[in-house]
């Protein structure tokens, strides 16, 4: 805990530092490191030679080392600038397991980086930059540590390590850290989404959870049930397969998996656009009629789709092991008002509505694990049948945070996205609020290590009624940050003072957000002023984008 104190004390120190006589501060690390410590040298290095330790070449580390090239090295430089051995010229990426397999849950993300210093660099003893990791995916989390160190000396007109020597050893805290979109409310084209996802391995997110369909709109192109699209705005506000095929690979060549949702039995009325045959009625639509012979037959299909099981023999479109099958906020009142589905309630001898939403939810998880996934539903399939759900559901509390107390007692795996702290759609919630939404602290003191381990992270949620892409990445940064860093750092980096569990060093996480929040509208992620009351707030005045006043 010491060695963690003086971290952040000299974190403290270095943030005030200026450099070029310029009004930015030095760089940090965003999301805290687990261990992160540096020294006071700046360290010269030349636009850098990427290599995998043994020789070789691993693809996915092939493309991340041209785009953190770009992205570290964005200034022509002057020929002849750098003398011979007085600079770093080498990043040398060592991983135990090369194996380019698409990330799940298990994955591990945890690796070290070290810089070395300035006598060491002088004196011949060291001349590279080290990456460790067991993949290739916590590798990519070191190229992005090691991206948001580097800084450009305008004055000089080289690149520097501000703090050498640098040692950062580094794992998440959760395994699953999402955002999720919400794209049937508004349809956000494929560049955006790709944007989207550049932005969240920038702060080391590995989800991009996709709401791609929901009443309004159903812009997911089925190969094996072609009308369903029917249900978009418009053909041009559609996703083909090749698009989602490239985003689910755009996102795993950045370590970012993408967990698709398909919202059901309610939230579903655009489905009845090519199949009104699947809802009640044509004037009452949702949620999905559960008597017709159409209903279950298309979600398999559907859900086949998704997990390469499809009879046309094509790959999944979604590798990862989670699906999400939503459940939430389903209405009665349109099964109640069929005839159709009161006689088929009558004869399998289902007790009404809360029977019929039981015999549903179930039987599209019974598909889904058949499927060799693990369903993901709301919260409420929780609420209204309790510990009778099969135990290989994970349960995703967007309610108050206490619901989760009941889950995990229950013995189920959870995701957190409680919607008074980690709603981005919320415009008033401020990133200081996301930020001391801690998981566990509802939970009893006395929770058991294996009852905590019930947690499998959280998501910060874009819902998308009012966003669409003209204010979409000011709504969602720099807020979403917040949640990355609970998600991603321990505790004792959140709350340091292990006598006050609830303190927050506010300046210092404040500084370094400020500069994330700089480092994203630097690589063309506009996100908004860090203090405004309002997320997506223009600046208040002119002025340097580390230093925002609250508007």
């Amino acid at each position: 805990m010491q060695s963690f104190f003086l971290v952040l004390l000299v974190l403290a120190a270095i943030v005030e530092v200026i450099v070029a006589n310029g009004q930015y501060v030095a760089p940090t690390i965003w999301p805290q490191p687990k261990v992160f410590t540096f020294g006071q040298d700046s360290l010269s290095i030349a636009p850098l030679k990427f290599e995998v330790v043994g020789g070789g070449h691993i693809a996915t580390l092939d493309a991340a080392f041209s785009r953190y090239a770009s992205i570290m090295f964005p200034h022509a430089m002057p020929k002849k600038k750098y003398g011979k051995g007085n600079h770093v010229t080498t990043v040398q990426v060592k991983v135990v397991d090369p194996s380019e397999a698409y990330p799940q849950l298990s994955t591990d993300e945890s690796y070290t980086l070290d810089i070395p210093s300035v006598a060491d660099v002088e004196q011949g003893h060291a001349s590279s930059i080290t990456i460790t990791a067991n993949t290739v995916y916590g590798a990519l989390h070191g190229l992005e540590s090691l991206s948001q160190i580097v800084v450009f000396d305008y004055d000089e007109k080289m690149y520097q390590i501000v703090a050498s020597p640098v040692h950062v050893e580094d794992a998440p805290r959760y395994p699953h850290r999402g955002l999720l979109l919400d794209t049937s409310r508004h349809y956000q084209p494929i560049p955006m989404i790709q944007k989207v996802i550049d932005s969240l391995a920038y702060a080391k997110f590995n989800v991009f959870h996709w709401h791609v369909v929901d009443s309004e709109s159903f812009p997911f192109e089925s190969r094996t049930y072609p009308r369903l699209w029917e249900g978009a705005y418009t053909k041009a506000e559609r996703y083909t397969q090749e698009d989602i095929y490239g985003v689910v690979e755009y996102a795993r060549l950045r370590g970012v998996k993408v967990m698709i949702e398909f919202d059901m039995p309610g939230h579903a009325g655009s489905w009845c656009a090519g199949y009104p045959e699947i809802c009640p009625s044509q004037q009452c639509k949702q949620p999905l009629n559960p008597a017709s012979n159409a209903t279950f037959p298309l979600i398999t299909s559907l859900l086949q789709e998704c997990t390469g099981q499809a009879k046309d023999g094509e790959p999944a479109l979604f590798p990862y092991e989670l699906l999400h099958l939503g459940g939430d906020e389903v209405s009665y009142s349109c099964w109640e008002t069929s005839s159709e589905i009161q006689a088929w309630e009558a004869a399998n001898n289902l007790n009404g509505s809360e029977d019929t939403y039981k015999y549903f939810v179930d039987q599209a998880a019974t598909i889904t694990r058949q499927l060799s996934r693990t369903p993901v539903q709301w919260v409420e399939v929780f609420e209204h049948f309790g510990s009778t759900l099969d135990k290989n559901t994970i349960v995703h509390v967007w309610k108050e945070k206490t619901t989760l107390n009941g889950v995990v007692e229950a013995g189920y795996k959870t995701l957190l996205s409680n919607q008074d702290s980690w709603y981005l759609d919320h415009l008033g919630t401020t990133w200081q609020t996301m930020y001391i939404n801690e998981p566990t602290d509802t939970l009893p003191s006395t929770s058991s290590p294996e009852t905590l381990a019930l947690i499998m992270g959280g998501e910060t949620c874009m819902w998308a009624e009012k966003v669409d892409p003209s204010d979409m990445f000011n709504t969602i940064w720099p807020r979403a940050a917040a949640v990355a860093e609970v998600l991603w750092s321990p505790q004792a980096a959140l709350h340091p003072d292990v006598s006050n569990p609830s303190y927050v060093d506010w300046e210092t996480v404040q500084n370094r957000l400020e500069t994330f929040r700089c480092l994203l509208t630097q690589r063309g992620i506009a996100a908004a002023p860090v203090l405004n009351s309002q997320a997506r707030s223009a600046p208040p005045s002119p002025g340097s984008c580390y230093v925002q006043r609250r508007r």
